[in-house]
């Protein structure tokens, strides 16, 4: 079984009054996710870092230029299907110029950051997304087992409390 890498960036933009936030989502019109949200993000090309993967991913998904990110969340996503064994590297960005351009894989929208969660989004990103956008958390890891279907049967957090052990 081969690992696939890969990125998800989620860029996310204050109000001017500072509370709340708003965070860029895709809703994809093509397998896989057809049909849900999800951030940009894509497969790291062998060339690549995942860092060098997710700007390339915002830039040509969105238009948008990666000034700074920060990695946010580290997931492996595994089942029993020989195609569905990820290793998902996710980062958050506030600091990003251009303007928002169409994209093929989808519908890209501005949506409100406590929204994100009320929409049709994958199994895993439902779990994770309130982890990595806020803040307040360290960098957050995770195991997600699907079965066979890709119906998440479980999902095993790894919380580290400084450079210390597991928690």
């Amino acid at each position: 079984m081969d690992r696939i890498l890969g990125t998800l960036i989620y860029a996310r933009r204050n109000l001017p009054s500072g509370e709340g936030g708003r965070v860029l989502m895709l809703h994809r019109n093509k397998e896989p996710n057809r049909g849900l949200w999800v951030a940009p993000g894509g497969k790291v090309e062998i060339h690549e870092s995942p860092v060098e993967c997710a700007i390339r991913e915002l830039r040509e998904e969105t238009g948008l230029i990666v000034r700074r990110m920060t990695l946010r969340g580290v997931v492996s996503e595994v089942s029993p299907r020989q195609d569905y064994q990820w290793l998902l590297f996710i980062y958050v960005t506030d600091d990003f110029e251009g303007k928002l351009s169409t994209c093929d894989e989808g519908h890209l929208a501005w949506v409100d950051v406590n929204a994100v969660p009320l929409l049709p989004i994958p199994q895993a990103d439902a779990i994770f997304f309130p982890h990595v956008i806020s803040e307040d958390e360290p960098l957050y890891q995770a195991r997600y087992t699907y079965d066979a279907d890709l119906r998440l049967v479980h999902a095993e957090e790894f919380v580290f409390e400084g450079a210390g052990g597991v928690a």
